[in-house]
């Protein structure tokens, strides 16, 4: 068992675990949500949405969250003013702020003086790297996050299967809608320090749709995906540790490749089933 607790031995490891599994938590539990109402693309937009925010925040030197707020309101704005403009489909909005605002950040991170190392940390994150400061910002994400989804379970759960039947119950759908949207960003830059913006979207997607094979009630789903991503953390800084691979990176791809793992193990276990009962 000496090979499992060797790499967490040094302090900065022990931060990137702890950072990695409140950033983990946060993201499996918003990230259910994501995976429930369809919205894996507008997720994967909001990731790359915010980094001109938080290359401002860099740039001026002020709070990355207030920056990467700031992105994301942009973002869903011009989002939803194409959408009503125009007769595309919501996607189209998206596919161009997606690149568009990937595109100004990186713009904006050239100019500051250490471009290289503010673009590397920035997209790619830090874990190995994690302060004291970023561990209690990662768990008062991770708590606001949790606490928020506990109680607005109902208003997005309505809201998740049936939009309609949500404003006749008075539940105010766009609020909802919205509130969602503030805890996804919330979750993506939470984390960003820990894995990165372009890599965070593995932790958000990946356990909850780990968790979604596995289980069907929400709250189960998300304990599930928290557990995985807790997991993912885990293994990741553990390959990356005797590997020697980036332990963002790694973190980033564990749940991915547990997905289709558990994919395939279910999906044997159907084929089975099928053949036992023609059989």
């Amino acid at each position: 068992m000496q090979w499992l607790i060797e790499p967490f031995e040094l302090a900065f490891q022990q931060r990137a675990l702890f950072g990695g599994a409140l950033a983990a938590i946060a993201l499996a539990v918003i990230g259910t949500w994501v995976i429930i109402r369809g919205m894996t693309f507008l997720g994967d937009a909001l990731v790359h949405g915010v980094i001109p925010g938080i290359a401002l925040a860099v740039l001026f030197d002020f709070n990355v969250l207030l920056g990467a707020a700031l992105a994301a309101i942009v973002m869903i704005g011009g989002i939803n003013l194409v959408h009503r403009q125009t007769s595309f489909a919501e996607d189209t909005g998206i596919g161009l702020l997606f690149v568009g605002m990937l595109a100004l950040g990186v713009i904006l991170i050239s100019r500051t003086p250490s471009f290289a190392g503010s673009l590397t940390t920035i997209l790619f994150g830090d874990a190995l790297g994690l302060t004291t400061t970023d561990l209690v910002t990662a768990g008062v994400v991770a708590a606001i996050v949790v606490v928020g989804s506990a109680a607005l379970y109902r208003p997005f759960l309505v809201l998740a299967f049936n939009e309609q039947k949500a404003q006749l119950l008075g539940m105010r759908p766009g609020a909802a809608h919205t509130a969602l949207l503030v805890l996804v960003t919330l979750s993506i830059v939470g984390s960003s320090q820990t894995v990165g913006t372009l890599l965070v979207f593995g932790l958000l997607v990946g356990p909850p749709a780990t968790a979604a094979l596995l289980v069907r009630r929400v709250p189960a789903m998300m304990v599930t995906s928290a557990a995985i991503g807790v997991l993912s953390v885990a293994i990741g800084l553990i390959v990356s540790f005797y590997a020697d691979t980036s332990g963002s990176a790694t973190m980033a791809i564990t749940p991915v490749v547990i997905f289709f793992i558990v994919l395939a193990i279910t999906g044997l276990r159907k084929s089975r089933r099928a053949a036992a009962l023609t059989g």
